[in-house]
């Protein structure tokens, strides 16, 4: 051995500076995935009962949820853009498919408690004659549902286990 052999230091990899912190950033995406989903569901909610006299209003500087006309569906794109939205954000930051159904089952608990709590005068929150609001539950579910199959459809993707834990 030569003292230059002796010298030398054996060479260690560096380390990933993410290394680690997997399992905080799925549990921090699920979390967000969880809260998105409540407040985009409080809004769709509120959108459902929004009318062309509301509209009116609003370019008078009053407030959009008085006044009379016909139902506006705005809520019904809104769902299916946010829950497309949520439901890509839930599976990629998590890297897990799983990751769809607390958002999905969250979504619909809330528009089930919404469609069947009645308030202090007897009235239900959605109404079965409010037609927007039906249309956006059926449609907000399906896109959950639509997105979970189109999961299912793709095969699974061969990653390197050392980055990624299990498939």
């Amino acid at each position: 051995m030569t003292v230059e052999e002796a010298t030398e230091q054996p060479t260690v990899a560096p380390r990933e500076p993410w290394a680690g912190w997997e399992k905080i950033i799925r549990v921090a995406g699920v979390v967000v995935a969880v809260l998105a989903t409540v407040i985009t569901a409080l809004i769709e909610l509120e959108l459902t009962t929004l009318r062309s006299g509301g509209l009116v209003n609003l370019a008078k500087g009053s407030s959009p949820w008085e006044g009379g006309g016909v139902l506006i569906p705005l809520a019904v794109p809104v769902a299916i853009g946010a829950n497309l939205a949520i439901s890509w954000f839930a599976v990629t930051v998590t890297g897990r498919r799983w990751a769809l159904g607390p958002p999905w089952a969250l979504w619909t608990l809330l528009m089930l408690a919404a469609a069947g709590t009645r308030t202090t005068e007897g009235d239900y929150l959605l109404s079965d004659s409010n037609w927007v609001a039906l249309v956006m539950i059926l449609t907000g579910s399906l896109t959950f549902a639509v997105y979970s199959y189109k999961m299912i459809l793709k095969p699974v993707a061969v990653s390197d286990s050392r980055l990624s834990g299990s498939v």
